[in-house]
């Protein structure tokens, strides 16, 4: 579904569903597969709903081991070589945007690397202008809905080469 958000600004909105742990993995895979770096994807969704998943699939992706990504609950950020850097962060424990500002956190989002966001609500006003939104939400025990949101044209275009017709 497109909408126009004003001059030259477009949202996309789309959704999959994931029926088990490895379709999650394979989807964070293929995203990684379209990224060149310097995107911004925030990972939205409840406690256990599979954002680190699709992280760990993602970091995979950029040729980084799976097993090394783990939610960076208690420091917030974490950083990987790969591909691309991949920068992880996980806003869980703030509880304010005052919290992200002390952090110096634009210069991690405007640079050269990929930048993952968990719980990205708590930025507010600090969100960023254009992202992937990526929200995962339960539908059965291993199975999950995936709503995607692309704002900005850079996002459009890379939601189109990850949406393809065939199941992930």
């Amino acid at each position: 579904m497109w909408e126009g958000l004003g001059e030259g600004e477009l949202e996309i909105h789309l959704e999959k569903i994931s029926l088990s742990v490895n379709q999650t993995l394979r989807l964070g895979k293929r995203i990684a597969g379209n990224l060149s770096g310097g995107e911004i994807i925030l990972l939205s969704g409840q406690l256990g709903a599979g954002k680190t998943v699709l992280a760990k699939g993602i970091a995979q992706g950029l040729g980084i081991n799976k097993n090394d990504v783990v939610s960076p609950t208690f420091i917030l950020l974490r950083v990987y070589p790969g591909k691309h850097l991949l920068q992880h962060f996980d806003f869980y424990r703030i509880k304010t945007p005052q919290d992200i500002l002390v952090l110096g956190y634009q210069e991690y989002l405007y640079s050269d690397a990929v930048t993952l966001i968990e719980w990205p609500e708590r930025l507010k006003f600090l969100l960023p202008r254009e992202f992937l939104k990526i929200k995962l939400s339960f539908k059965a025990k291993n199975q999950r809905y995936i709503n995607f949101t692309a704002k900005g044209a850079r996002y459009k275009k890379l939601l189109e080469k990850i949406h393809e017709p065939r199941t992930f």
